[in-house]
């Protein structure tokens, strides 16, 4: 995968920038697929698309993942590296039906997409959130040969259908298990590649803007003349005018 130019992780930047978490992703993901459409991109598995995103990460900044969290203990900061191949999991490429059966009851289901998330985005509770869910990735539910409604699914049902797209799609729900070197407190914290890099993304605008600022103060050069530069050219010329 290719990775931006500088002009065009400004572009990035000012798409992304006020949009939902959800829709954000979706941004970058027309990035690291510009050949697909938004509603190509919309069809994509979570872990597909999250694993696109790594990719993309890995085009723009490289393998290696500076990390920080926060103890829940003792709230000290805990900063680790990550490598970008360690963190693709599971499968590769488009995704398909899956089946399982529960309590005689047998369930035709999809994995969950972007456009799945983009649904429950502004859902009102857990429960109205799971419930949609369920509606859109369960294909087909029968017990008997008699069909059972998503809101009719009982528990154990639900629950056992949850560990199947997990399993499935492991990508989808990347987990980090790390221990604090001050207080030794274990914990697990989500990794979510999609806010890690429009963090990272947002950062390196803002750096390009303020380069863009400091030369055209400097020499009178317009926006385009200095994001065409190699970062080379840009730091040489930032030297001078410092």
């Amino acid at each position: 995968m290719q990775g931006l130019s500088a002009s065009q992780t400004i572009g990035l930047w000012e798409r992304g920038s006020g949009q939902h978490p959800v829709d954000r992703a979706l941004t970058l993901l027309a990035s690291a697929r510009p050949e697909l459409d938004s509603a190509q991109l919309a069809e994509f598995g979570i872990g597909r698309r999250d694993r696109c995103l790594l990719e993309l990460r890995e085009s723009i900044f490289g393998h290696t993942l500076e990390v920080n969290s926060r103890c829940p203990r003792c709230a000290e900061t805990v900063e680790f590296s990550l490598q970008a191949e360690d963190l693709k999991l599971g499968r590769e490429g488009e995704e398909g039906s899956e089946e399982v059966e529960e309590g005689g009851i047998l369930i035709r289901y999809r994995l969950l997409n972007h456009s799945d998330m983009a649904a429950v985005a502004l859902a009102g509770s857990v429960d109205d959130a799971r419930l949609i869910l369920l509606r859109r990735c369960v294909l087909e539910a029968s017990r008997e040969g008699a069909r059972v409604t998503s809101k009719d699914l009982p528990e154990p049902v639900v629950s056992r259908l949850a560990a199947h797209l997990a399993e499935a799609d492991p990508q989808a729900d990347l987990v980090l298990d790390l221990k604090c070197a001050e207080c030794r407190h274990a914990w697990k914290v989500q990794f979510d590649i999609a806010s890690f890099l429009w963090t990272e993304i947002d950062a390196l605008a803002k750096r390009l803007l303020l380069e863009v600022h400091t030369l055209a103060r400097g020499y009178g050069w317009s926006e385009a003349d200095v994001l065409a530069m190699s970062s080379a050219r840009r730091r040489f010329y930032l030297e001078m005018v410092s």
